[in-house]
């Protein structure tokens, strides 16, 4: 068959390894797939077939501090300005970047999916451990032992690089928070108030560094 269905992936998940029933946190690529009749949907509910509890990224890097920006940068006569106005992270609100790709942002509006409150590096999860990976996500360990990196890594969960490589493996940063002598930075989000209204904060985190992924 020159095409794939939600029956044929999830098959093909399975022959790759995908444990049934554990969780399973997805980088993806959806193009690699080529023609999937039912679209990302039906990719969707495939990996949720094998799945039980399917996690994805869903960063929002346009909410970070704009001193910073090289892709591209921008004048810094903004830079006040952007922090001043950019909305507040809303976990139910706010999409994810569209370097995310199709399927994580599918995901992160899927019926039931939570997902954790911080405003630069979030998660979204479906499935019965959903809760458990997406709470309490703090802004000084976004990719630390308390973020939902960590809480896969407990759960003994897998990664799946479907069509992309390990320069997009965020869980490799698990392990760069993990050395005793990790580099830090002060960083920077709008975040929302308890009353709705949107304020510019930072704070000190681990600065991670996929460039070198690949040779790892």
């Amino acid at each position: 068959m020159d095409y794939a269905t939600r029956e044929s992936l999830a098959e093909d998940l399975r022959r790759l390894g995908v444990p049934p029933g554990g969780v399973l946190l997805v980088h993806a690529g959806y193009k690699s797939l080529g023609f999937v009749a039912g679209g990302p949907q039906a990719a969707v509910e495939a990996l949720l077939d094998v799945a039980g509890t399917l996690v994805v990224p869903t960063h929002t890097p346009d909410n970070t501090d704009p001193a910073f920006w090289s892709h591209p940068p921008v004048p810094e006569a903004w830079w006040d300005g952007i922090r001043r106005h950019t909305p507040g992270f809303d976990p139910a609100r706010t999409p994810a970047t569209h370097w995310m790709g199709r399927l994580a942002e599918l995901v992160r509006t899927w019926p039931d999916a939570l997902r954790s409150n911080h405003p630069q590096v979030s998660f979204a999860a479906v499935g019965p451990r959903a809760a458990e990976i997406t709470a309490g996500h703090r802004l000084d360990d976004g990719l630390g032992d308390e973020s939902p990196l960590g809480a896969v890594h407990r759960l003994d969960g897998h990664v799946l690089l479907l069509g992309c490589g390990h320069d997009s493996n965020t869980s490799l940063h698990l392990a760069e928070t993990r050395l005793a002598v990790a580099p830090r930075h002060e960083t920077g989000s709008s975040v929302l108030a308890p009353d709705g209204t949107s304020h510019w904060t930072t704070w000190t985190e681990v600065d991670v560094d996929e460039e070198d992924f690949e040779r790892l």
